[in-house]
């Protein structure tokens, strides 16, 4: 017999499943970073994730959303921000958001009390989460909900505009994660280094840009065609460069 249990972890799954860039995004961020990590970071990596790598880990904190038990990470994936206003002065949450849960994890894989199934969760959340932070829906307004109340049509079908910068944007594209990894712009070193020294302010700075833009031109009820995506998928792809570049980063600091 179907269980009620079941029931509202399977509702719960549905609900909240496509509020980050989706298993594609988040899987291009791993492996973007796996191309840049340090001899010393890849294998502490190897050690903590028993060799899975970052691309296969990068959707746990997702996945977890279905167990009750994680109820509690929720509002760790995004933070609310008037677009006028620096983070910085911004009203923290109480319950977390996403630059608070990116500095746990940060704390928590650098404690060395810290046990080795710890140490792997908060990795697996970290990689997740620094995906997030360069999703700029995840930056979004409080009363729309970071874009999910704003609805549009996306090729003739329902959809708002938290979920087209998710995912929509990058289904339609048509690439598995690793041919999409392999369409990102060649940057150089010069480039490459200078987007993965930037602090986290710079990050935020960054989407919150990219978040004002979206909201301008993207009014509601929207009838959106590739033209759309042709305009928006490069900011798409940097962003997901940009943010397996930071991760890798990241890492290679916590295992230096």
């Amino acid at each position: 017999m179907f269980q009620f249990t079941s029931f509202i972890s399977l509702l719960y799954l549905l609900l909240f499943s496509s509020m980050d860039w989706g298993q594609i995004g988040h899987r291009v961020v791993g492996e973007v970073a796996e191309q840049y990590l340090t001899v010393r970071a890849q294998k502490a990596i190897d050690d903590l994730l028993d060799g899975a790598s970052l691309a296969s880990v990068s959707t746990f904190a997702d996945e977890i959303k279905s167990d009750p038990k994680y109820r509690s990470l929720s509002s760790w994936h995004y933070v609310n921000l008037p677009l006028s206003m620096t983070y910085a002065a911004s009203k923290k949450n109480s319950k977390g958001d996403v630059v608070m849960a990116i500095n746990i994890c940060i704390d928590k894989i650098k404690d060395q009390r810290e046990s080795k199934k710890e140490k792997s969760f908060y990795l697996k959340l970290l990689v997740h989460f620094i995906g997030d932070l360069h999703q700029p829906m995840h930056l979004g307004r409080k009363k729309d909900r970071g874009g999910n109340n704003i609805r549009l049509k996306w090729l003739g079908k329902s959809t708002n505009l938290h979920r087209l910068w998710d995912s929509n944007l990058i289904k339609s594209y048509g690439m598995r994660y690793v041919e999409l990894t392999h369409d990102l712009d060649q940057l150089s070193s010069r480039e490459r280094n200078q987007i993965k020294k930037q602090p986290i302010a710079v990050w935020i700075a960054e989407t919150q840009v990219l978040t004002k833009m979206i909201y301008e031109n993207t009014p509601a009820n929207s009838k959106l065609e590739y033209p759309y995506q042709y305009r928006y998928m490069p900011v798409v792809k940097m962003q997901l460069q940009k943010g397996g570049l930071r991760l890798a980063a990241t890492l290679n600091t916590l295992f230096k």
